[in-house]
């Protein structure tokens, strides 16, 4: 199968060119930043651009997109060409090439608001059910580029695909008091609990999606590893979220110990991966139970794909505050 990866110098998008090439499926990738994994450079708010890389695909793995981390050093305007114009221009071009399977690659971010229940209220349990409220552009943009795959499908039976994908970049938190209270790895392994995916499963969902697109028409799915938590922890988690993970993982805090790590004291959403697993068959390998078993061990609990892939960054320069600074 011929298929269009865009943002394939990013993390998601290489991981997408590594494995698609290595099922022996011809790639077309496609990025405004030159890559070793990069065949085509350019804008996707070209339409000329993006009608020459479309020629003779099937299949579109949309990955290229303005991030959260863009927020303070680009302006609201480039978010709306990269991210909701080169999305059109994407699907007007699948749509007429006679694509079979389009899959958007989109983020948790949607969900905003809805991610941050009120000081007395419980951990909010996050489905795609729940309405997205963005906070910022990036996800007034991103949420745009799904209601765009919705109108394709409904209106040219464009089979559509939306992976609200949750973290799995390796950089350092954006959080400047989780950077200084826990240790890189120890925060990442916290949130395999509630809000973090790693690469590979991600890549795996996208390639899923693919296959399944041309059945399912259109759908959204929340692509996070597997959270051992149920509805009914939601009132203790978001206070004691120590205790919650005992009931579930009794060697956590042996394992924890013994690497000088600590818990986030409370947990404010969790992701429900449910619909992906059931409609997708999709089965993410990485979760919270597997980092233990790769501390008990003393393994990098990472994919090996996460590892070649590895940190890109995402700006040129460095920042005095920070990774990257954060808008609110």
């Amino acid at each position: 199968m011929r298929v269009l990866v865009t943002g394939s110098s990013g993390h998601l998008g290489e991981g997408l060119v590594r494995r698609l090439r290595a099922q022996s499926h011809d790639v077309v990738s496609a990025d405004i930043k030159p890559s070793p994994h990069t065949s085509n450079v350019g804008s996707i708010q070209d339409r000329a651009f993006v009608h020459r890389c479309m020629v003779g695909c099937e299949a579109v793995v949309h990955a290229a997109t303005l991030h959260k981390p863009h927020l303070a050093t680009h302006d609201r305007q480039a978010f709306v060409d990269v991210n909701v114009t080169g999305t059109l221009n994407l699907l007007e071009e699948a749509r007429a090439g006679g694509v079979k399977s389009f899959v958007l690659a989109s983020t948790t971010s949607t969900f905003g608001e809805a991610l941050r229940p009120g000081p007395s209220e419980p951990a909010a349990w996050i489905t795609e059910d729940v309405p997205p409220i963005p906070r910022n552009i990036y996800g007034a943009t991103k949420l745009a580029a799904e209601h765009l795959c919705q109108v394709f499908h409904r209106s040219y039976e464009l089979p559509c695909l939306v992976l609200r994908v949750s973290r799995f970049f390796p950089e350092p938190d954006d959080d400047e008091q989780t950077r200084e209270t826990y240790a890189d790895d120890n925060a990442k392994a916290n949130e395999y609990l509630f809000r973090r995916v790693d690469l590979e499963d991600a890549v795996k969902a996208h390639i899923l999606a693919i296959e399944r697109a041309p059945e399912l028409g259109f759908g959204r799915y929340i692509i996070s590893a597997t959270s051992p938590f149920e509805r009914s922890d939601m009132v203790e988690l978001r206070s004691e979220a120590p205790s919650v993970v005992s009931r579930y993982f009794p060697d956590f805090r042996q394992r924890y110990e013994a690497c000088g790590w600590a818990m986030f004291p409370g947990i404010g959403r969790v992701y429900v991966n449910q619909r992906a697993r059931a409609e997708l068959g999709w089965a993410p390998e990485f979760d919270f139970g597997f980092v233990l078993r790769m501390l008990k061990e003393n393994r990098d609990f990472r994919s090996p794909l996460a590892r070649a892939v590895g940190s890109k960054g995402y700006h040129e320069g460095e920042f005095a505050d920070g990774p990257y600074p954060v808008e609110a």
